[in-house]
């Protein structure tokens, strides 16, 4: 499997601006809650109708993390939210939308954009804690955030950009 890279802020926004709405909005909450996309994508719309902090179980970890949305993203999530899921599948309405879908979305602009970096899903939770990296410049702060054990992994991600800058 290939490594994900991290996204200068022009990249990020070609690629963001050519996504499918649903797509767009999906890596916009992880960008914004540094959730990985599979826990974006089984967001449940009555736990976001209820409020805007609410509890969320990693798939991966099983960790519970508190996620915050602002007013608008919120708003812009209701409007499009399923029956059940937030990012419905297309064609399942009780279903959600799957990562392998945006990742094709991610992957299409990528090639039409002739970005070099190798992008995915993943590179959305890269590029939010850079910027955490950035705002708070505590590794530590970062680690938290992302829920990791502890900061092997979390400096790959918050020192990326730096890594990039360097090689």
């Amino acid at each position: 499997m290939a490594t994900v890279n991290y996204l200068f802020k022009q990249q990020l926004e070609l690629v963001l601006a050519s996504l499918m709405p649903a797509n767009r909005l999906a890596c916009e909450v992880a960008l914004h809650t540094g959730l990985r996309i599979s826990d974006v994508l089984v967001l449940k719309t009555d736990d976001v109708r209820r409020s805007s902090r609410f509890w969320v179980k990693e798939t991966k970890t099983g960790k519970a993390k508190l996620v915050g949305l602002p007013a608008p993203l919120r708003r812009r999530l209701l409007d499009q939210a399923g029956k059940t899921y937030v990012f419905a599948a297309r064609l399942d309405e009780n279903g959600h939308r799957t990562r392998q879908a945006v990742w094709a979305d991610i992957d299409r602009a990528q090639r039409a954009f002739r970005i070099p970096q190798n992008i995915g899903t993943h590179s959305m939770r890269k590029d939010y804690a850079v910027e955490l990296m950035r705002k708070y410049g505590s590794l530590e702060k970062v680690r938290r955030a992302l829920n990791h054990s502890n900061t092997t992994v979390t400096k790959i991600y918050a020192l990326a950009d730096e890594l990039v800058k360097r090689g």
